[in-house]
């Protein structure tokens, strides 16, 4: 059983894949806090609950038997699906991205990052200490 085969670490990986692509979102807001009619986007909050529902030890799976049943969405915003962001502020260049705001987001997003890797490191710590390895 590999590292990646435990669901906390799992879990903890989809978590800072999202925060890295949410970091992304963030600075194309910022680096376009100024361009008209430029409408910033975000990420879908992450919950832990429903990523862990798909730990599940019953395998699903799908079968198309219509091809034209199932619709091709662009991949615009990656595995976590980007989403406009409702503004309520609209600058003079008709976009309405708050350079503040942003700032606070990516100061977060990054706080919460730095979070999820330093309970990932204590994990593979614990892990180690359990096997009788120095940690």
């Amino acid at each position: 059983m590999g590292l990646m085969d435990m669901p906390v670490f799992a879990a903890l990986t989809d978590k800072m894949r999202w925060h890295q692509a949410r970091q992304g979102l963030l600075a194309e807001n910022v680096a376009n806090a100024e361009t008209p009619n430029y409408r910033g986007r975000d990420l879908a909050q992450y919950d832990f609950a429903d990523q862990m529902s798909g730990f599940s030890s019953a395998n699903v799976t799908t079968l198309a038997t219509q091809p034209m049943h199932f619709s091709v969405s662009s991949s615009e915003g990656g595995a976590f699906g980007a989403q406009r962001m409702a503004n309520f502020e609209i600058t003079p260049e008709g976009n309405g991205v708050s350079l503040e705001d942003e700032m606070m987001k990516v100061t977060t997003n990054m706080m919460d990052y730095q979070a999820a890797t330093t309970v990932y490191q204590k994990s593979i710590k614990i892990l180690k200490t359990a096997l009788g390895r120095s940690a």
